[in-house]
């Protein structure tokens, strides 16, 4: 091995300083070696035993302890080679590729045999199908080699995530959600990391960064009873561990493409493109990019670079026969991701990287819409989600002895309605009919959040006996600012007479319509304007500071001893000081009951952090009105609010629209124009900052667990799971109309006319609500509250098979679970006057049985065929009103007969309990075929993939949007469900890559 540069003496007094005023924390892998003696397992103290990384070079050798055991930590996540050399008394033992990932301590166990008992050499060939030896976490890892035999959609890494263990796809609650549910979980309350750094968009949740397949090594989802090292979720973290260059140049050129309907198997119902947002017809994907990685200096300096653009085709359809127009519209999305990492090992002692990731997502919507719409291109606007990490990492490994450290900047700009000609007024076109013939101008509302986050951190960990000690402490600093509410500019609802309408016909103007197209004298029905334009938001603050102590007892027990505390700063609102006592301990133990078996398990505490969102919803819906504020203070005097309540500290000058007469076509009022009408404005809901502050959520998780190592590459375990949450947050209607119901019985007993005789108007339910509507006040006043809760109860079984020397490998995993809770979402609210114990239920994304299968087969060197299953029990239904029966779907008059109805925003069929229905089972099969030739050394390989290989039609298991799935439906429980959507068809994608 080449020696690093050398460093001068004042070399590390100046990396000493540099640690000293910025706290950092690199994110690196550990190792922990035993050497034992065969067959009586005795720990062999004082063996040299060498770990290299063949890749770049580095190597260290390191001496057995007392108890036969080597712990080294800050290890870059690579593949390791640690033999025991032969000598005088013992023949050479070795481990191959033990692949190490981000943010993990990996167990090796080297079995030396006595010299006359045995001559040859003992090899271990090592992957992620390995004996946890060290904890009772409760995880698993896509390595590099299965993700590149996935059939993957798009190259996304979502798309691989689900075939984890405890891991589904999700019914979200907006299109963007996250794709993904851990145990169950709201999809956005799951955090993600790269290298175990942040990547979580603070706001609502889900990546900042969607790394894509070409910068991942492996993907590890902790599900339970993670260490102490790990905070801010009570529910389950995705940690992708990037890719690094090593002394030799490789890297990939690659194409790739979904050609669409001309292949595809045909669906009445709309499909999802990557970003979660709806595609039907002439939808087509190209992808492209490279990855090279190599070194810039051999044994020192190494870099990788990766970019993949992918470009979406997709055509909606402009139809407004009032008119006279029918054309198709074509649009795209773009999505270009690009990363970079360095590198550089000062010494064998001390190591520096750099990270770099810049994401930029732009989706156009053109105009039209799916099956046809009257949008014209002149209101065309798009979605932007970009991203940009920077993240610089700094490790030392000394004897015994490790400090990490880390530092990285994030900017996160989510821009859901950019207008693709700036700023104006939106035009709603009704037709002498008062039919909508058209939509123009602008988007009609704004929301454009910016957060640019630091995280500064710093760890130390080290060994003393039969101890490793960590000790940590990490800072997250988020500062949100958001442009929010309605249009500035105004929006406008017209309608044009018989003549205006002929007039613009006979212009033949098509879809190039806008809104100076239209008559001066146009008659202006309805204009609404927003009076905040002004950006707001805070800075959110989150410490976490742990210790951990892991306790090696002789050579089969360990345990792991933890004690985290974080504070949010988000919990002090509304006059509150805080929620300050999160102190969680966490205890994990492991037993060897021999060679190739461990019993484990663990309990512990978790506390997740709080969304921005419940914060920032509760200023842009806020109000300084004066009739609000003698709302509030009559809720005071009622005890609804505390006595001490701050009107001041619970109230904000939110986002308004109002509506001003007496407006002529393009000549509305400014807001500062109209900025008194704020005091006499009547909102339907209105929400304050919680008086109370809030809590952050709060799991306490158990399980128990087994492991056999069947053959060196060949791993069974099984874990029993659960998990009970409190503190969960969800909504509480303050001024909420009394409890009112239709019980089964009469839904059943009673004709249609009797039943809508009992519907409770929204009269008659005002007068029943604490405090009565005024003018500048509102009908709902609402809060988030953190009093929600959850159980989750699972059993998983799994076998994993490394490929090694055989031509195949496989994951087969099965979960038994139960997930039930009395809140889905931070805008989840109970369905009638805050009864939350009737809402206690299945989650959303509840299944009881998930069957897993991933397998490659190698059938000849340049072949490889994958085969992926997923069969799932079906999802939860919720069953709500036929309004063709009840002439709505507002039972209780509360004025909440829209939406989602896994909100609350809709009354549950009469009798029934949420989600009380199951969709049937789910069924689908991918498959991908690949070809390898050999030229020169490198290499050509073209695929294909068939995704739904059968053609399953699924109504549930599949990712989805909440308002557009099959879990909403009408009538009691046992009626047929009326299929809205499907999950994809058979679809095709084509790849060719260059790999050198």
């Amino acid at each position: 091995m080449k020696q690093p540069y050398p460093l001068n003496a004042r070399t590390p007094l100046l990396w000493l300083i540099f640690f000293t005023a910025c706290p950092l924390w690199a994110q690196q892998a550990g190792l922990e070696i035993s050497v034992l003696l065969y067959p009586e397992r005795t720990p062999l103290a004082d063996q040299a035993v060498t770990i290299s990384n063949e890749a770049t070079g580095w190597q260290r050798v390191l001496t057995t302890n007392a108890l036969g055991k080597i712990r080294i930590d800050g290890l870059s996540p690579a593949d390791y080679r640690v033999v025991a050399a032969a000598d005088t008394t013992y023949s050479a033992s070795e481990a191959e590729r033990v692949g190490l990932r981000a943010n993990f301590v990996s167990s090796v166990t080297l079995l030396r045999f006595p010299r006359q008992t045995q001559t040859e050499s003992l090899t271990v060939t090592s992957g992620f199908a390995k004996l946890n030896g060290i904890n009772g976490e409760i995880s698993s890892t896509l390595s590099e080699a299965e993700i590149e035999t996935l059939p993957i959609e798009g190259r996304d890494i979502t798309r691989a995530l689900f075939r984890l263990p405890n891991v589904t796809q999700a019914t979200g609650f907006f299109p963007e959600a996250p794709n993904v549910s851990i145990n169950g979980a709201n999809a956005l309350y799951t955090n993600y990391m790269i290298d175990g750094l942040d990547n979580n968009e603070n706001f609502l949740g889900g990546q900042k960064f969607p790394i894509p397949v070409g910068f991942t090594r492996n993907i590890t989802v902790l599900t339970n009873n993670y260490s102490a090292e790990f905070g801010r979720t009570g529910n389950g973290i995705f940690n992708i561990t990037s890719k690094s260059g090593g002394n030799t140049m490789e890297g990939e050129v690659f194409y790739v493409t979904r050609p669409g309907p001309s292949l595809d198997a045909s669906s009445p119902f709309a499909q999802r493109d990557l970003s979660g947002n709806q595609v039907q017809d002439g939808f087509r994907r190209d992808q492209f990019g490279f990855a090279v990685g190599g070194a810039l200096v051999p044994d020192r300096t190494f870099y990788f670079v990766n970019l993949e653009h992918t470009a979406d085709d997709k055509d909606n359809l402009l139809r407004s026969p009032s008119l006279g127009v029918n054309e198709t519209v074509a649009g795209a999305n773009e999505f270009t991701y690009t990363s970079l990492k360095i590198d550089h090992y000062w010494s064998p002692q001390f190591s520096s990287a750099l990270r770099a990731n810049l994401g930029q997502v732009a989706l156009e919507r053109q105009g039209g819409g799916l099956e046809g719409g009257v949008t014209f291109p002149s209101a065309a606007n798009r979605q932007d989600r970009n991203a940009a990490l920077v993240a610089l990492t700094n490790t030392y490994i000394g004897d015994g002895f490790t400090y990490e450290a880390n530092l990285q900047y994030s900017r996160f700009r989510w821009d859901y309605g950019e207008p693709v000609s700036g700023p104006g007024p939106q035009v709603t076109v009704l037709d002498a009919q008062g039919i909508t013939a058209g939509v123009l101008g602008h988007p009609g509302y704004i929301f454009d959040d910016l957060e640019r986050t630091y995280q500064l951190q710093q760890k130390v960990s080290w060994v003393r006996g039969n101890h490793v000690f960590k000790v940590g402490y990490d800072l997250i600093a988020a500062d949100f600012e958001l442009l929010g509410g309605g249009n500035v500019n105004g929006n406008y609802l017209v309608q044009l007479n018989q003549n205006q309408q002929q007039a613009l016909i006979a212009r033949g103007l098509g879809a190039g319509l806008t809104l100076n197209d239209l008559p001066a004298d146009v008659t202006v029905l309805d204009y609404a304007v927003e009076l905040q334009p002004k950006a707001f938001g805070r800075r959110q603050t989150m410490h976490g500071l742990f210790i951990e102590d892991q306790i090696s007892i002789g050579n089969r027990l360990d345990l792991t001893l933890g004690l985290r505390y974080d504070y949010d700063n988000l919990t002090a609102v509304g006059g509150a000081s805080g929620d300050k006592d999160n102190l969680a301990p966490r205890i994990s133990a492991n037993y060897a009951l021999d060679e190739r078996s461990v019993l484990r398990g663990g309990a512990g505490l978790f506390y997740e952090k709080l969304p921005y969102a419940i914060y920032s919803d509760a200023l842009q819906q806020n109000s300084t009105a004066e009739g609000f504020r003698q709302q509030l203070n009559q809720l005071i005097a009622l005890g609804i609010l505390p006595a001490d309540t701050d009107l001041d500290a619970i109230t904000f000058d939110g986002n308004l629209t109002v509506n001003p007469t007496g407006v002529t076509y393009l000549g509305g009022p400014t807001p500062d124009q109209v900025a008194n009408l704020r005091d006499t404005a009547f909102s339907n809901e209105r929400r304050i900052l919680n008086p109370n502050g809030w809590e952050n959520p709060e799991t306490l998780q158990l399980s128990l667990g087994y492991q056999r190592q069947i053959r060196d590459n060949m791993l069974f375990y099984v874990d029993l799971m659960y998990s009970r949450s409190e503190n969960l947050v969800r909504l509480r209607n303050l001024n909420a109309p009394s409890a009112y119901g239709i019980t089964r019985e009469q839904a059943e007993t009673l004709s249609d006319a009797e039943l809508s005789a009992l519907v409770r108007g929204a009269e008659e339910a005002d007068a029943t609500r604490p405090v009565a509507p005024v003018a500048g006040g509102a009908r709902n006043i609402v809060i988030s509250e953190t009093e929600g809760g959850s159980r989750y109860k699972a059993a998983n079984f799994n076998l994993v098979k490394d490929r090694g020397g055989d031509i195949y490998s496989f994951r087969l995993g099965y979960t038994l679970s139960e997930l039930r809770n009395d809140t889905e979402d931070i805008n989840f609210r109970a369905q009638d006057s805050n009864r939350f114990g009737d809402e206690w239920g299945p989650s959303i994304n509840d299944r009881t049985h998930v069957i897993s299968l991933l397998g490659a087969v190698h059938p000849l060197p340049r072949w490889t065929l994958s085969l992926a299953g997923l069969i799932q029990s079906g999802q939860p239904i919720n069953r709500i009103p036929d309004a063709s029966v009840f002439g709505t779907t507002d039972l209780n008059g509360d004025g909440r007969a829209f939406g989602d109805a896994y909100q609350g925003n809709s009354d549950r069929y009469p009798g029934e309990a949420r989600n009380s229905d199951r969709l049937p089972w789910s069924r689908i099969f991918d498959l991908g075929l690949s070809y390898r030739l050999d030229l020169g050394g490198n290499r050509l390989e073209v695929r294909a993939d068939i995704f739904n290989l059968t053609n399953e039609d699924n109504l549930s298991g599949y990712s989805n949007n909440a308002t557009q799935s099959n879990q909403i439906q009408a009538g009691p429980a046992g009626t047929p469900p009326v299929q809205r959507n499907a999950g994809p068809p058979r679809q095709y994608q084509f790849s060719l890559s260059y790999l050198f």
